[in-house]
């Protein structure tokens, strides 16, 4: 009873992705009624969708490598213009209509994540390096849902790189929820959970067998980041899961444990 009461009284991180957003999505509705109940709730968000519609309109292709999008300069001035500006203030701004309470950061403000060029094959995206949570832990003390934009500061100080990196969001969830001890980390994503080789969905899977997922190339695309953050969220006894947020009130569903997908645990 005991270690329930804590999982309760402990965070919660939803990362959501632009796919799983839409005129009739039910996530706000269900993170403003988590924050209702009296739960911390901390919202980190993709975009990559509006990223690749803003970039395709100013004819730059977009590039991926191993599910992971390749960032040049252009990319880059995109990426934070539709993450820290237009995606965030929607998030917020929807969140504040249904009565929630929450504020807009990036992973650059108060330093939340700091990060540096992992990859010159990926150009401008960042490898975490520190997950900062002085001004997550001021907001979430406040009463408000931190919603976090994954364009996150660059620890390196060299003049020829911008001060500013693309972060896959996915990463930046797995490392926010294992910093925090949070209680649950959900992805929301625009499939029912991790399938394996016959294109059966696999209710719960040990780190081991999701390494081997990765390893084997059973798992593929987007879903590799989302497996690893889940494993390093695992790793600080957080519960892990990937649900299709497409699903009407799929949230509030995984978190009264009345829905399907993939706990990693």
């Amino acid at each position: 009873m005991g270690q329930t009461l804590d999982i309760l009284e402990k965070p919660i991180v939803v990362k959501i992705g632009g796919s799983t957003l839409g005129s009739h999505d039910t996530t706000i509705e269900d993170v403003v009624e988590l924050q209702k109940r009296g739960r911390q709730v901390v919202v980190v968000h993709g975009g990559g969708k509006l990223i690749t519609d803003w970039l395709s309109k100013q004819g730059v292709p977009a590039k991926f490598v191993r599910g992971e999008r390749v960032t040049d300069k252009a990319t880059l001035d995109v990426a934070t213009a539709v993450l820290a500006g237009l995606v965030n203030k929607e998030i917020v701004a929807a969140i504040n209509c249904l009565g929630g309470k929450a504020a807009g950061i990036s992973g650059v403000d108060g330093g939340l994540v700091r990060s540096e060029i992992k990859n010159a094959e990926l150009g401008f995206v960042g490898g975490i390096t520190k997950i900062d949570l002085s001004l997550l832990n001021v907001l979430l003390q406040a009463g408000f849902i931190p919603v976090v934009a994954t364009v996150c500061f660059n620890i390196s100080g060299k003049k020829d790189e911008p001060r500013v990196l693309n972060v896959n969001a996915d990463a930046v969830a797995g490392d926010i929820a294992a910093a925090l001890g949070a209680g649950k980390l959900i992805f929301l994503t625009d499939v029912d959970g991790v399938h394996d080789n016959s294109g059966n969905i696999l209710a719960k899977l040990s780190p081991e067998e999701a390494e081997t997922m990765i390893s084997s190339g059973t798992a593929s695309g987007g879903m590799i980041p989302k497996i690893k953050a889940c494993l390093k969220a695992v790793r600080g006894k957080t519960s892990t899961c990937i649900i299709d947020g497409r699903q009407p009130h799929a949230l509030l569903q995984d978190i009264e444990g009345k829905i399907s997908g993939t706990v990693i645990k």
